[in-house]
């Protein structure tokens, strides 16, 4: 398949989506707003469109004057029955283009902590395990689109996953990314990391980031495994 993807910040790739994708022969293209680069004019040239994490808000259109023309091919891409994979700001890109709202949420989520699935989520081929610990980087949140299933929450956050139908997936937290990605963030975004009941320090995250990655990407191949499929 050929695969686009959404870049906001140098500092948040695809993760290990990337060799995911590759290792099964998919070609990828990308477009890096950051560096002024255009969405795709239109979505035939793709078959699965992957939104990518940034610390913007989805609604800073005077900062970020691009985010209109990527909520537009959002928008299209799920209208078309393309794949859309949304990770983080992704998730909130996607709740957003699609008729739901995205909002700050009551306390910031760092680190990582457990999401539990819901049982609005049961009859979703998306559904997910009961508790699995994921990697959190957001202030806001979003509520769910028309059509979106819910598919797990946090004690921090009520809407942690949605999908619509089989081929929409939206993720506010992360899965994809290895020990080198979240050291990144943390010191790119080192300025986040102030004390509060669901926010990690940085040598916390660090130090869980060996040993708690192994159930978020058995979840994330299964996840990327069903979108492929379909």
């Amino acid at each position: 398949m050929k695969i686009h993807w959404f870049q906001h910040v140098p500092f948040e790739g695809l993760g290990s989506i990337e060799s995911w994708l590759l290792a099964r022969g998919h070609t990828l293209t990308c477009t890096r707003f950051y560096a002024g680069e255009a969405a795709p004019a239109t979505v035939d040239e793709f078959d699965w469109l992957i939104i990518m994490g940034g610390p913007m808000n989805i609604y800073q259109y005077r900062d970020h004057p691009w985010l209109r023309a990527e909520k537009r091919v959002i928008r299209e891409a799920a209208a078309a029955n393309k794949r859309v994979l949304g990770v983080c700001l992704g998730a909130q890109l996607i709740a957003d283009a699609l008729g739901g709202k995205v909002y700050q949420n009551t306390e910031k989520e760092i680190g990582w902590f457990p999401v539990t699935a819901v049982p609005e989520g049961t009859g979703s081929p998306f559904m997910f395990p009961d508790e699995t610990t994921v990697f959190h980087w957001h202030g806001d949140t979003f509520s769910l689109p028309p059509g979106g299933v819910w598919l797990a929450r946090s004690e921090a956050c009520e809407h942690q996953a949605f999908a619509i139908g089989s081929r929409v997936l939206g993720l506010q937290f992360h899965l994809e990314m290895t020990a080198g990605d979240v050291e990144r963030i943390t010191a790119e975004c080192a300025d986040e990391l102030t004390p509060a009941p669901h926010v990690q320090s940085a040598a916390e995250i660090l130090a869980r980031s060996s040993t708690e990655g192994e159930a978020a990407a058995a979840l994330l191949d299964r996840l990327l495994g069903l979108l492929e499929s379909e």
